[in-house]
């Protein structure tokens, strides 16, 4: 394909670490990308030794390598949106923030700080390196309520907390606020903060262990329904549609935390 056909071909780019079992970081985001029709690249931060059980080891690239990686794709394939995944230390959020100063593209910033193991990705430097250097350039940040909490300091278990939460972060320096994974009865209810307004956003709570990646897939979702030039908020409920259906029909794969069901279908609003 010519250079003359890119601008016709939405594309993706996933900064994150390497989820060998396939189910979460880069692994996930790419085929999440592909299943929305997106062409989707890479940029490795981390190297993990996991599966659906445990996290047993993590290697950290060194932040030259990552400055490398990102320096040959953005200048061969710009790509038209970007997310971030775990990044892992504040030497690598200080390298990628520095090339985010320059993105002219939406960046999505999923703070991965624990996996669905229990297994921290991230230390405290590193997140107060994360909220200092990347949350300023971010289009949307999507933490789960633990990382929310994480990032203000406030506690999250009910709707108005939710929103003081968003409010805060969205005072750090992100453009726009989705707070995700808030149990009401039988709703999972998400935050999106924009402007500042609060739009809610509920689907099914599903009781399951197949949660494996979920927070990835999302965002990675969100990120390729962006990159395909769909509205914050359009692109936001496309992506919670698609992920409450991957949990509902996860294909029930390994002994543990299981990967959510990357083949489910797309619902163009």
């Amino acid at each position: 394909m010519s250079h003359n056909n890119h601008k016709h071909v939405p594309v993706s780019l996933t900064i994150a670490g390497s989820d060998p079992s396939g189910g979460a970081g880069l692994q996930a985001d790419l085929k999440t990308f592909h299943q929305h029709a997106v062409y989707g690249m890479s940029v490795m931060t981390l190297l993990t030794v996991q599966n659906t059980r445990t996290v047993s080891a993590v290697e950290l690239l060194e932040p030259k390598f990552v400055s490398a990686q990102l320096d040959a794709v953005l200048d061969d394939i710009p790509p038209h949106a970007a997310k971030t995944g775990a990044i892992g230390s504040g030497e690598l959020i200080h390298a990628v923030a520095q090339h985010a100063k320059h993105f002219s593209f939406p960046l999505v910033v999923d703070p991965v700080m624990i996996s669905k193991h229990g297994a921290s990705l991230i230390d405290e430097t590193a997140v107060e390196t994360l909220i200092r250097e990347l949350l300023p350039h971010a289009f949307l940040v999507t933490p789960n309520r633990f990382e929310a909490s994480r990032l203000t300091g406030l506690e999250i278990t009910s709707m108005s907390q939710m929103e003081a939460a968003a409010a805060r972060i969205a005072s750090l320096g992100a453009q726009h606020v989705l707070i995700k994974g808030l149990k009401q009865a039988n709703e999972c209810v998400d935050l999106l903060w924009t402007d500042g307004a609060a739009f809610w956003l509920s689907g099914r709570w599903v009781e399951t262990q197949s949660t494996h990646g979920s927070g990835c897939v999302y965002s990675a979702a969100i990120t390729a329904r962006l990159a395909k030039g769909e509205e914050l908020l359009t692109a936001v409920q496309g992506a919670k549609e698609f992920i409450t259906h991957a949990i509902r029909t996860a294909p029930g794969l390994g002994q543990g935390r299981g990967p959510v069901n990357l083949f489910s279908p797309i619902h163009h609003r």
